[in-house]
């Protein structure tokens, strides 16, 4: 077995008894997004700056994600190249919106918590279990369409 199908084999075992599913699922997204959201926000070196005013530790922290998904597997990373895309392209217009980027960031993270722990029935250690993960549920939802369509992982 390949590191990829580990990875998704262990995510996909790790949910296999969610009490509350449409939380749960709607619960993860929000934590991604928050936690790209409050890198996003935090403070940078001006040499950042410097090189792209879109150098930022949340743009950092996305392009590790893609060389991530780039080293385990080449069709899932073209796949959530879009993802990842749009996650920066939020980002952008929360930055340029009225509202504060760093509260909205929290209060997704903090929604997106109570929604993990509703969905996982009140278990700590399952939540913290998937914040560990939180890059590969992404990877595992796209893995779950491609082998629908017969697409290789």
């Amino acid at each position: 077995m390949g590191e990829t199908d580990n990875w998704l084999t262990r995510y996909e075992e790790s949910h296999s008894d969610l009490r509350n599913p449409v939380v749960y699922w709607a619960a993860v997204p929000m934590i991604v997004f928050g936690t790209v959201g409050y890198l996003w926000s935090l403070p940078i070196p001006a040499e950042f700056f410097d090189i792209s005013p879109l150098l930022n530790w949340g743009s950092a922290f996305l392009m590790v994600a893609a060389i991530y998904y780039f080293i385990i597997s080449l069709s899932l990373a073209i796949g959530l190249l879009p993802f990842l895309v749009g996650l920066a392209a939020i980002q952008v217009w929360l930055l340029s919106s009225p509202y504060p980027a760093s509260a909205v960031s929290m209060g997704l993270i903090a929604a997106g918590l109570a929604g993990l722990l509703l969905g996982r029935g009140g278990s700590l250690r399952a939540v913290f279990q998937d914040v560990q993960m939180m890059m590969i549920g992404p990877a595992w939802l796209l893995s779950r369409i491609y082998r629908r369509f017969g697409i290789p992982v």
